[in-house]
């Protein structure tokens, strides 16, 4: 009789990174911490160095792609998933700024990383990136849109090939070294006293999230109701095994069999359908957006540091077409968003470290809102141009 073998998911490895540092940072002498902090710094300059690379090798080919179809039906679905991922970045930046200063007040006591008792790593290795993220995104799109216009079957091949070796890198090194680097930022953490209210605040923001994330797909559709005049709650019921589903696999892709037959159910035409599924499944972030900001934020709060709406609106809507191509792979949206959060909202290694446990915390529940608001968008397209299939 074979046992089979219990897989842990990467959720599971940053659970047990997260409470392995807790534990360990209490006892271990401070030359592990420097230890452990000197492979967070190497690592931490590898993914910076890594970050353009991620958004031109999953930009560009997600661009190339959707130019090469055509027609009203893309321009609609395109516009309407980006709006639907804007208005849930801004919701989720207002309801926090109304909500979370009075959930997280006294956090912002916790000090920021230079006030923190000083651990420094033995040495450090400068690894820069190779351009800036705003050049990297603006060369993604003029690949993207060149390869496109141009139909270049030779430059298609080729960043499409970028992007399978971004996307092993992803997967052979950063993903697997991500619980031993969670593991350096909670032990550091732990180290110099901030853990305590970083993990109670982690929950709050965690549960909030959830409100906002049901918050949402209600308001998406009571909208596709009112336009397809429908029943929400029975469009909503339809949807939920796609929810489910996207609970469990943890990717928009995956799902798309499901989501599809789903949007079907509710009476969504099969042409319609057929399009708008599997390109918002690609383009329509709304529940990714809507954590990342709400995270964001609350870190930004925790820390005392300077944050204005202007600044939010720019990074919300640089993170709605970044996060586009995200790597359809567990944290690919927040792997997609790390140079913004560092150039637009200045977070640190540290900061970003943060943001990917968090984000990962919740990484089905933005997938699941992501594909189950899908239906949502489907429906309403459907409304204006089922009749012309």
């Amino acid at each position: 009789m074979k046992i089979r073998k219990m897989k842990i998911t990467l959720l599971g490895w940053i659970g047990i990174a997260i409470a392995m540092g807790v534990a360990t940072g209490f006892f271990f002498p401070k030359w592990i911490v420097e230890l452990m902090a000197t492979f967070n710094s190497v690592f931490g300059q590898f993914l910076g160095f890594l970050i353009p690379l991620i958004i031109v090798g999953f930009v560009a080919p997600a661009i190339a792609e959707i130019g090469n179809k055509a027609g009203k039906l893309l321009v609609a679905t395109a516009l309407l998933a980006y709006g639907a991922t804007l208005f849930a970045g801004l919701l989720s930046y207002f309801i926090g700024t109304l909500a979370f200063p009075s959930l997280i007040s006294g956090e912002t006591a916790v000090s920021a990383i230079e006030d923190s008792p000083e651990v420094t790593p033995f040495f450090t290795v400068d690894i820069p990136p190779l351009m800036s993220v705003m050049t990297a995104l603006v060369f993604a799109f003029m690949l993207g849109l060149g390869t496109a216009y141009t139909r270049s079957v030779t430059l298609g091949g080729v960043i499409t090939e970028f992007r399978d070796i971004v996307q092993k890198t992803i997967r052979a090194i950063v993903l697997p070294l991500l619980p031993v680097y969670i593991f350096g930022i909670f032990l550091n953490m732990t180290h110099t006293g901030q853990v305590g209210t970083i993990l109670a605040t982690f929950l709050k923001i965690i549960i909030v999230i959830f409100i906002l994330h049901v918050f949402i797909l209600v308001m998406q559709y009571c909208i596709a109701a009112v336009i397809g005049r429908r029943n929400p709650f029975k469009m909503l019921g339809t949807m939920m095994p796609a929810y489910f589903t996207a609970l469990g696999t943890q990717s928009s892709a995956a799902t798309i069999p499901v989501t599809l037959a789903q949007a079907i159910k509710m009476g969504v035409s099969k042409d319609v359908a057929g399009f708008v599924i599997p390109l918002c499944a690609t383009i329509h972030m709304s529940g990714s957006t809507l954590k990342i900001v709400a995270c964001a934020l609350a870190l930004m709060l925790m820390q005392g540091m300077h944050y204005d709406t202007g600044m939010f609106v720019h990074f919300i809507a640089m993170l709605g077409i970044t996060i586009i191509a995200a790597p359809g792979i567990p944290g690919g949206a927040i792997m997609a968003s790390l140079g913004l959060l560092s150039s637009i909202l200045g977070f640190s290694e540290q900061q970003n470290a943060l943001m990917i446990a968090l984000y990962i915390a919740m990484d089905s529940f933005g997938t699941a809102c992501n594909v189950t608001g899908d239906g949502a968008l489907a429906v309403i397209i459907d409304s204006f141009f089922g009749s012309k299939r």
